[in-house]
C-alpha cells in the first residue's frame, strides 16, 4: 500500500480533492436551489432528487467543458507554439525527446502497442492525448447545454412563458455567457503558468526550471 501511495500520490491526491470539492458543490449547491425553489413556492429536493436536476448538470459540465477545452487546447498548442525562458515550453531552436518519430521505435521491446502496429492506430495514438480532451470537451459541452436549457426552460415556466429547444436554448446570450466566462478564465491561468515560470521557481516541481536556471532558459532541462 506504501508503494502504490509513492508511486500514485500525486493522482491520488488529485482525486481525493476533486472528489472533496464535488461533494461540496453537491452540498452546496443543493441549498441554493431549494432556497429558489422554495420562494417559487416548490418543495425542496432531497440529495438524491437533486443530482438528477438540470441545475447539478448545467453547474458541473460548464465547469468541466472549461477545463477539458483548456487542455486539449494547450496539448495540442505546446506542439507547435513556443515562449522562450518558459518552462512550459520547448525550445523553439531544438528538437527534444517529444519530437521523436515512433515509427523508428516499432521494434522496441518496451514501446506501447499503437507504435509497434503502426498505420492508423499508431496515427490516431500519437494524437490521442489532445484527441481524449477534445471528446470530453464535446460531451461536457453538450451535457452543458441539456442541463442549461432544463434549467432555462424551468424558470421559463415558471414566468409563465414557453419553454425553448435545446438548439434554440444554444443560440442564447446565457448559454454562451455561461460558457465565456469559463473558457477565459481557464486560458488566463495556464498564461500565467506559462509567463510565470520564466521568472518564477518551484524547488521540486517538474513544471518549475531548476532554481538556479537562468531566465532564458527553455523549458526544465
Amino acid at each position: 500500500m506504501r508503494r502504490i501511495i509513492h508511486e500514485n500520490g500525486l493522482s491520488i491526491f488529485l482525486t481525493l480533492f476533486f472528489l472533496i470539492f464535488l461533494l461540496g458543490q453537491i452540498l452546496s449547491g443543493r441549498l441554493q436551489n431549494n432556497e429558489e425553489r422554495q420562494q417559487h413556492g416548490l418543495a425542496p429536493l432531497s440529495l438524491s432528487e437533486y443530482l438528477g436536476t438540470a441545475h447539478f448538470l448545467e453547474a458541473t459540465m460548464e465547469n468541466w467543458e472549461s477545463e477539458f477545452l483548456q487542455m486539449g487546447v494547450y496539448v495540442i498548442m505546446t506542439a507547435f507554439l513556443f515562449q522562450k525562458g518558459s518552462s512550459e515550453s520547448k525550445d523553439p531552436n531544438e528538437s527534444g525527446p517529444v519530437d521523436r518519430d515512433p515509427r523508428r521505435a516499432k521494434d522496441k521491446e518496451s514501446a506501447p502497442w499503437p507504435v509497434k502496429r503502426g498505420g492508423l492506430i499508431l496515427k490516431l495514438y500519437e494524437n490521442s492525448l489532445t484527441l481524449a480532451f477534445l471528446v470530453l470537451f464535446l460531451i461536457s459541452f453538450f451535457l452543458h447545454a441539456v442541463g442549461g436549457r432544463g434549467e432555462y426552460n424551468e424558470e421559463q415556466i415558471v414566468h409563465g412563458q414557453e419553454p425553448v429547444a435545446l438548439l434554440e436554448f444554444m443560440t442564447t446570450s446565457r448559454f454562451w455567457f455561461e460558457s465565456f466566462q469559463n473558457w477565459q478564465s481557464e486560458f488566463l491561468a495556464i498564461a500565467c503558468m506559462v509567463v510565470f515560470s520564466i521568472f518564477l521557481r518551484q524547488r521540486g516541481s517538474p513544471e518549475s526550471k531548476p532554481v538556479d536556471s537562468p531566465h532564458s532558459q527553455t523549458g526544465t532541462d
